[in-house]
């Protein structure tokens, strides 16, 4: 039986894979090339869903350090104002509440003001 040399094909494949921007052996070795794509598009994934948790907790902390930053304390506790924002109908998401708190932080407590009144 003849010899049959591989073609061109595989190596061009594995050449193809390999151009990644990994550091080590994992932009060498064509088995932990793609273990660790793999493992790259699993982490995006997780953390897509993590950096919206990270910035709603950011915001809450924003507007809670501005609400207790207040020496008449109108609400010092978020949860009590985000609740009565809720029961009035004032549709404003908690990163409009965050700017609003860090670049006119008198007008977050203008709108607190008029919560109570009503």
């Amino acid at each position: 039986m003849t010899r049959i040399k591989r073609g061109y094909i595989a190596r061009k494949r594995r050449t193809k894979i390999r151009s990644s921007s990994f550091r080590g052996a994992h932009s060498k070795l064509t088995r932990t090339i793609s273990q660790q794509k793999i493992k790259a598009l699993v982490s995006a994934h997780r953390d897509r869903d993590r950096k919206k948790r990270d910035f709603r907790s950011l915001w809450i902390s924003r507007i809670n350090a501005i609400i207790g930053q207040k020496k008449p304390k109108i609400y010092y506790i978020y949860s009590k104002l985000m609740y009565n924002m809720s029961k009035r109908q004032l549709l404003l998401n908690r990163k409009i509440v965050a700017q609003i708190a860090i670049l006119k932080g008198n007008c977050l407590f203008m709108i607190a003001n008029e919560m109570i009144k009503k």
